[in-house]
């Protein structure tokens, strides 16, 4: 009897090892298909932040060439980008080959100068004005530099400081759509306010 015993006990322990090693298995078989879902929502999440990096970078290129020019010319106390604005043709209409502001671009530009009273704060703004790609460079460059003085002096009919502003000309060297549709050259002809502290 005794012997029987423990016969049935090796074998309760060897039953119970067995459905543990069992137990074991099938629990490391889930969380290993956990993981890798995390792994996928991870990797998902990791490549959008990458393509929001990327797009960042690319659309404040410029906004970072305002802020060390201004930088360098000790325009700017803290050095600092606050934030830009666009003014594309989509919202202000800036016509093929032209530099005048239309009442959408005053009603825009009115808003920004607002909202700068408003804040009341010590700032530096660089207007750089952009072209599509058809024409020369020199043409380009001209009209860009028409369309950022356009801006900067209609900005100082309503009360923001000349001294507080500069002007660039990028002319068709920073699209940031296809020039080979009318909806790209469209996106490309537009003036940046860049609002530094």
């Amino acid at each position: 009897m005794k012997g029987m015993n423990r016969t049935a006990r090796g074998w309760a322990v060897i039953a119970v090892g067995l459905l543990l090693a069992g137990t074991g298995c099938a629990t490391k078989k889930y969380v290993g298909r956990q993981v890798g879902q995390v792994d996928q929502r991870v990797s998902g999440v990791e490549t959008q932040v990458e393509d929001a990096q990327e797009r960042l970078t690319a659309t404040s290129k410029t906004a970072q060439e305002a802020l060390d020019r201004a930088v360098a010319a000790g325009k700017l106390a803290e050095g600092k980008l606050l934030y830009e604005t666009v003014l594309s043709d989509d919202q202000v209409k800036f016509g093929f080959n032209r530099k005048e502001l239309s009442p959408q671009a005053q009603e825009a530009l009115n808003q920004f100068a607002d909202n700068l009273k408003a804040q009341n704060k010590n700032v530096y703004i660089e207007i750089q004005g952009h072209t599509d790609g058809v024409g020369g460079d020199k043409y380009n460059e001209e009209l860009g530099m028409a369309r950022a003085d356009a801006a900067r002096y209609y900005l100082a009919k309503h009360g923001i400081p000349l001294h507080r502003m500069n002007t660039i000309s990028y002319g068709k060297t920073e699209p940031v759509a296809d020039n080979s549709s009318a909806e790209g050259r469209a996106q490309n002809r537009r003036v940046v306010l860049v609002v530094l502290m």
